[in-house]
């Protein structure tokens, strides 16, 4: 068949599937997922075979080598696949909880009941341990899953899906429950995007790329955040012991992920006291620093090298960099920090360095992003770090998900009225 038809089935077949896994118990999808654990350990020397076949035609597609670190699945990297399963197994399940109910008047009684969404599409490139990630998650939740993997991991990509179906027949739920495209066709992805007659919400997980197309031609919900433009501001009542181990933490600690630090403001009353630091803890790093006027002169008199400055130009404030580069700018205060912060910021995750607790309920309320935080790294903004055990990636959209989506991000909730004979008079 060719590829529409090929996803007109795919699509058939999970909305089918997630009828069956609405109703599935918890001990069932539990069940599941630890056969799925177990299937991943015991054909250890088949994933590992798949990978190196991924990884040969790599090499031989030059692939650049960032691409090929992500690609790679290690003995250790596969264990850490089936505790993930084990860990998803181990989180509580949110559907049918049922919370919020309040008598009315009339005697009924109204609350409402998590469920789950119904079928969701996931698009993602190069790392083949999303396949196990998000058949967990959308397993738990109650969803019906159709995962699209990028064409450089298809051989890793299919070896885990047959480790998935396994554990599904083991627990006797429907195969079709977790779907892994075969074709690497990229047809598969428009379709996959043009079909809410099938797929209930589309998550892409990838390059800005990948995220804008699929933002731009897709008829189905999409879960996204196409930048992760984070803030740190050093506000004048920051504490000295706390500013230079946070700001260095929240930019260098990993360059290549969403909740890095791609711009720091500094309140102009103590940058004499913090950027010198802040600028010598990030040159030993060897981080440049794209700078306002100001920032630019308290840093050369500071003895930063100059090959690590650069005066900073309108798009750096805007820039999500994913290296050792990051932007500097000294602000009046933290009203305008925060009108900076609303301006420029992608709307990811934005922190305060302060010790004023009126200043930091200010920025909590209103900096509008995803996750705010007060004397923390921005690089906590993860799902596993705020206690959802994993995610199925970051939202910065305001309706539905917003920040790490976990399993409560994978369902809904609906109305429900409990009554005794009541009509309505």
């Amino acid at each position: 068949m060719d590829v529409q038809q090929l996803m007109q089935t795919l699509g058939r077949q999970a909305r089918a599937a997630s009828r069956h896994l609405a109703a599935a118990s918890t001990e069932a999808k539990n069940a599941a997922l630890l056969a799925m654990a177990a299937e991943i350990r015991a054909r250890r020397a088949e994933l590992l075979a798949a990978n190196a076949r991924d990884l040969e035609e790599a090499r031989a597609a030059g692939l650049e080598a960032a691409l090929v670190d992500r690609l790679t699945l290690t003995e250790k990297g596969v264990e850490a696949m089936a505790v993930g399963l084990e860990q998803v197994a181990a989180l509580p399940d949110p559907v049918g909880e049922i919370d919020g109910v309040k008598r009315r008047p009339s005697g009924i009684q109204v609350g409402k009941m998590r469920v789950p969404l119904g079928v969701i599409g996931i698009i993602y490139e190069a790392r083949p341990n999303v396949t196990a990630d998000a058949a967990a998650l959308c397993l738990k939740s109650g969803n019906a899953a159709i995962l699209r993997g990028g064409k450089e991991a298809l051989h890793s990509n299919q070896a885990i899906a047959a480790c998935v179906r396994a554990g599904l027949a083991a627990a006797g739920l429907p195969e079709h429950a977790v779907q892994v495209v075969a074709t690497t066709d990229r047809a598969a992805v428009g379709a996959l995007i043009t079909m809410p007659e099938f797929v209930d919400v589309i998550v892409p997980r990838g390059g800005k790329g990948l995220i804008e197309r699929i933002s731009r031609e897709a008829r189905v919900p999409v879960i996204k955040h196409l930048d992760g433009n984070c803030h740190v501001y050093v506000d004048d009542e920051a504490d000295p012991a706390k500013v230079v181990p946070i700001v260095e933490n929240a930019k260098t600690q990993r360059y290549g992920t969403c909740n890095t630090t791609e711009s720091l403001l500094v309140s102009r009353t103590v940058a004499d006291l913090f950027l010198p630091a802040i600028g010598q803890a990030l040159a030993a790093r060897g981080v440049e620093m794209r700078c306002c006027t100001d920032a630019l002169a308290l840093l050369r008199e500071a003895g930063i090298p100059a090959g690590l400055l650069r005066a900073a130009v309108e798009e750096d404030w805007r820039e999500e960099y994913l290296a050792p580069i990051i932007a500097v700018k000294l602000v009046d205060g933290l009203s305008e920090a925060i009108e900076h912060i609303n301006t420029y910021s992608s709307g990811h995750t934005e922190a305060i360095l302060t010790e004023n607790h009126t200043s930091a309920m200010r920025f909590l309320r209103e900096v509008d992003s995803a996750s705010v935080m007060i004397n923390a790294s921005t690089r906590f903004a993860d799902g596993f770090e705020y206690g959802l055990g994993a995610e199925i990636g970051i939202s910065t959209d305001k309706i539905h998900a917003r920040g790490p989506v976990g399993l409560e991000g994978l369902t809904s909730q609906k109305w429900i009225v409990f009554g005794n004979g009541e009509v309505r008079r």
